[in-house]
């Protein structure tokens, strides 16, 4: 059952486009499943770099402490390694966990793993609290 934050989330334009679904939203980690589509592959036939990228980056947001979100996050870093590619029908699975919330800045550490539970991408990400404009 989805919870009203992870209906919220699920509804986010660019995530139904890319087909990626919030799963499941923990006490310190989000988790975020999407499987390569056609419309998802580069040039050379794998899943396009920009969408392992965004999957990495969109995860760090949805962990239960940054929710709701009464606070205005941005990425400030994001660091994408990819360790092996990801095929057409490829299920992902990417999971944030928090690694340090301080009063302005979250640490959070991804991992992307396929259906055969292979590490495809490990991100780091720092998201920073920015005063509404």
């Amino acid at each position: 059952m989805q919870t009203p934050i992870m209906e919220r989330v699920n509804a986010i334009p660019l995530l139904i486009t890319l087909d990626i679904r919030c799963t499941e939203i923990g006490s310190d980690f989000c988790r975020m499943e999407v499987t390569v589509a056609e419309k998802h592959l580069n040039f050379y036939g794998g899943a396009h770099g920009g969408l392992l990228a965004t999957l990495v980056d969109t995860v760090c947001f949805f962990a239960e402490p940054l929710l709701p979100a009464g606070r205005t996050l941005t990425t400030s870093q994001l660091t994408v390694n990819y360790l092996r590619p990801a095929a057409l029908g490829d299920h992902l699975i990417a999971e944030a966990k928090i690694l340090h919330l301080g009063r302005r800045t979250v640490h959070v550490d991804v991992t992307v793993r396929n259906q055969h539970d292979a590490l495809v991408v490990h991100g780091t990400g720092s998201l920073l609290e920015v005063s509404p404009a």
